[in-house]
């Protein structure tokens, strides 16, 4: 199956980039080097040609690379849906917000997500089971918006009219007027929103049935008791507005939703699990929203694995570069050494990156 691919990239002032060029040829990519080489950076400007802040969900100011300050950009040829060929950049002036073009058309941020469909594991997902709720909101909704990519532009709607509701209710409005108008906003995209999610998450329970794979499964679960105990959002926004105001902010919605795991095999919560184990459970999922992607569109997404081999034993590693080489999708990978990468032989191309100083220098080797 031939996936949706990068083909050229191309950095500009990107972080520690000066500049940067590299063509990919289809495989797998290893892009191996010492830590604070720059690897990292390269995957985050690639997970820019999707909507969003990225991987690292980073100030748009703070992707110029410095001492120079003079802004940034992000080139990319890409194979999209349907086999399509299209030129995708995006940058930012200092002090300017991000800005987004498509076949030298300026475009918006969702309009990417009709082009190309990226997902990503990155260390700071690692811890993800045992911290706070809101990484696995995120988390949830990058799965979510690879499904149905209006979901950004629901969760924009929901998020904007809770600011205007939380200004409310911080400032001891009394206009109930006001308040049933903007819990109505608040309805009708939270519970697109949470529809999306179930959605997602229905498709992932799908992909992982039967699946030829190496990794543990996961039984996966939202958890949003006062919206279920009421079952529905206006009503409980409305019924919740004298706590709201106590607490001056909103504390029912999808905001407040969690993602709850199991891993399967050993009816254990992923919380519970050793690091090892969560580290699988997150392979498992990505892998999982990858076939499921692979089946809806025809096409797998591009893969973005940073420091992939933490947490994974050599026979998990080799397992995981055959899963994606069977499911034919672009990925691209970061180690530290090259070794890491052996058991992927001539089906990976292999990049270095070094620090020259003040600068990275991408290399091809091997």
């Amino acid at each position: 199956m031939s996936g949706l691919s990068i083909t050229t990239l191309v950095l500009a002032q990107f972080r520690s980039h000066r500049a940067g060029r590299v063509v990919f040829d289809g495989r797998p990519v290893a892009i191996s080097g010492p830590n604070g080489a720059g690897k990292t950076n390269i995957l985050e400007a690639i997970s820019l040609l999707s909507p969003g802040r990225g991987l690292r969900r980073a100030a748009t100011g703070d992707l110029a690379r410095l001492p120079a300050a003079l802004g940034w950009k992000v080139q990319a040829e890409v194979r999209g849906l349907g086999g399509s060929l299209h030129k995708v950049e995006t940058w930012a002036e200092m002090g300017a917000p991000r800005e987004v073009r498509i076949d030298d058309k300026a475009a918006s941020q969702t309009a990417l997500a009709r082009i190309l469909r990226i997902l990503w594991l990155v260390p700071a997902m690692d811890r993800l089971w045992i911290e706070g709720a809101e990484g696995r909101r995120r988390f949830l909704d990058r799965m979510t918006l690879s499904f149905t990519p209006d979901h950004a532009e629901a969760s924009l709607a929901y998020e904007k009219a809770m600011r205007d509701r939380n200004r409310l209710l911080k400032e001891g409005a009394t206009d109930q007027h006001w308040f049933a108008a903007l819990e109505a906003q608040m309805a009708e995209a939270g519970e697109q929103i949470m529809a999306n999610r179930s959605a997602a998450l229905a498709r992932l329970r799908l992909a992982q049935q039967g699946a030829d794979t190496a990794f543990p499964q996961a039984d996966l679960e939202l958890v949003a008791p006062e919206v279920e105990e009421i079952g529905d959002l206006a009503l409980a926004l409305a019924q919740g507005r004298r706590r709201d105001m106590a607490a001056g902010r909103t504390l029912v919605g999808p905001h407040r939703t969690d993602l709850q795991a199991v891993y399967r095999a050993k009816a254990l919560p992923a919380d519970q699990c050793s690091t090892g184990e969560q580290k699988a459970l997150l392979i498992s999922l990505i892998l999982a929203n990858a076939r499921a992607l692979a089946q809806d569109l025809g096409q797998p997404p591009v893969l973005l694995f940073d420091e992939v081999a933490a947490h994974l034993d050599a026979a998990r590693r080799s397992a995981l570069y055959d899963e994606i080489c069977s499911l034919g999708a672009q990925a691209i990978l970061t180690g530290t050494e090259p070794g890491l990468f052996d058991s992927l032989e001539s089906r990976a191309q292999n990049l270095s990156v070094t620090d020259a100083g003040d600068e990275s220098k991408i290399a091809a080797h091997g």
